[in-house]
């Protein structure tokens, strides 16, 4: 079983950023929710803040960061600042 740990953050690439931008837009004001992933998800953050934890660890990213979460992640996601983020499952 994932978990935080397996979530990459990193600044992504000039081609990376241009794909990104092709994809739908998901937003989400502050709150705290139980997330579970059945698939791998790519995301870019545009705005906004965020800590995912698993219990144990937790990782945290904001805007410019890209984000992959792994298939099988079972997590808690708090936002602290409204999140503004493309996103691709698969």
């Amino acid at each position: 079983m994932p978990n935080v740990k397996d979530i990459i953050v990193k600044k992504p690439s000039a081609a990376e950023e241009a794909t990104c931008k092709t994809w739908p837009i998901w937003k989400c004001g502050p709150s705290t929710f139980k997330w579970e992933y059945t698939e791998k998800e790519t995301c870019l953050v545009l705005k906004g803040e965020a800590t995912i934890t698993d219990g144990t660890n937790s990782v945290s990213f904001g805007p410019g960061d890209l984000v992959v979460f792994p298939n099988g992640l079972e997590c808690t996601w708090n936002i602290t600042e409204a999140v503004t983020k493309h996103y691709n499952f698969g």
